[in-house]
C-alpha cells in the first residue's frame, strides 16, 4: 500500500476527489481482507490491489490530457456566491444549507456575508472565497511600496549540527556561522534550530529556553546610519556659506531622504 500510494502521488493524501476517495477505500479494504482472510490465496488479493492501483494511475495520465475526462472523474466547481448574491439553486444542487455555507465562510475568517464578492465550492469540498475590493487586506502594492523579493529561509543548524547544503545555498561559510554565534554568545551544541533569512541574518532557537538571545541589529544600525548621514548633510547645508556647496548638500540630503523613505519599511521589519 505504501509503494502504491507513493507512486500515485501526493493527491492521494491531500484533498481527495470522488474517484480518489473510492480508490483509497477499495485498496484499503482489499489490504484488510488480504491480511485477515487466511483461507484465500494471497496472490488473489495482490492481483486485485494491483488492478485498483493500475486503473487510477492510467486514468490520472489520461485526465492530464483531457479536460472532459477531468470534469467527468473529478467534477467541476460550483459557484455559491456571485456578485455578492447567494445562488440558492446551486446550494440546493450541492445539498448545502445556509448554516453550512456560513460555517465554511467562518473557516475562511469571513463572518459577514455582505463582505463576499464571489465564492466557489471546489471539487475537493473546500470553499474558495473572494472578498469585495474594499474588504481585501491592504498590501504594499496598494501603497506604492517596493519590497525586496523574499527567499525561503535556509535552516543552517538543526539539532546542534551544521547543515552544509543550506549553508552553501545561503552563500555563507562555516567560518561566518561560527563568527555569528560568537557574536550572540552561544555554542553550536546549544542551538536547536538556526536559520539564515533573505538578508543574511542569523536567527537561532536554543535548547536552553531560559537563555535570551539578542535580536539581530544590522538593519536597525543601517537605518540609524542613513538617518545620521541625512542629518549631517542638512547640517552642512545650513552651516556653509558657499552657494554651490549649499546646493550640493541640499540635493544630497533630499536624495538621502528618498532612499530612507524607500528602505525604512524593509529595515524596520
Amino acid at each position: 500500500m505504501f509503494i502504491f500510494t507513493r507512486i500515485l502521488g501526493k493527491k492521494q493524501i491531500s484533498q481527495l476527489t470522488f474517484f480518489e476517495y473510492v480508490t483509497g477505500i477499495a485498496i484499503g479494504d482489499l489490504a484488510g481482507v488480504l491480511s485477515l482472510d487466511l483461507e484465500s490465496h494471497y496472490s488473489y488479493g495482490l492481483i486485485a490491489m494491483f488492478v485498483w492501483f493500475i486503473v487510477p494511475l492510467v486514468l490520472e495520465m489520461l485526465t492530464l490530457k483531457s479536460k472532459t475526462l477531468r470534469q467527468w472523474f473529478e467534477g467541476k466547481g460550483t459557484v455559491m456566491i456571485k456578485d455578492g448574491k447567494v445562488l440558492e439553486d446551486n446550494l440546493k444542487k450541492e445539498r448545502y444549507t445556509a448554516d453550512e455555507l456560513l460555517e465554511q465562510l467562518r473557516t475562511k475568517s469571513v463572518f459577514k456575508l455582505a463582505d463576499v464578492e464571489f465564492a466557489m465550492l471546489e471539487t475537493s469540498g473546500d470553499l474558495s472565497v473572494l472578498l469585495k475590493s474594499e474588504n481585501q487586506p491592504l498590501t504594499p502594492k496598494h501603497m506604492g511600496m517596493q519590497l525586496t523579493v523574499e527567499k525561503p529561509n535556509q535552516t543552517v543548524i538543526m539539532d546542534g549540527v551544521i547543515q552544509d547544503e543550506p549553508l552553501a545555498t545561503a552563500g555563507k561559510s562555516r567560518g561566518w556561522l561560527h563568527t555569528e554565534l560568537d557574536k550572540i554568545g552561544v555554542t553550536i551544541e546549544n542551538v536547536f534550530l538556526g536559520q539564515v533569512d533573505t538578508h543574511g541574518e542569523l536567527t537561532v532557537d536554543l535548547y536552553d529556553d531560559k537563555l535570551k538571545v539578542p535580536k539581530p541589529s544590522q538593519k536597525p544600525l543601517l537605518l540609524a546610519t542613513l538617518k545620521k548621514c541625512e542629518a549631517d548633510l542638512e547640517l552642512f547645508a545650513l552651516t556653509t556659506k558657499h552657494a554651490g556647496a549649499k546646493q550640493m548638500y541640499t540635493e544630497s540630503s533630499d536624495k538621502m531622504k528618498r532612499v530612507i523613505r524607500e528602505l525604512e519599511t524593509l529595515l524596520k521589519s
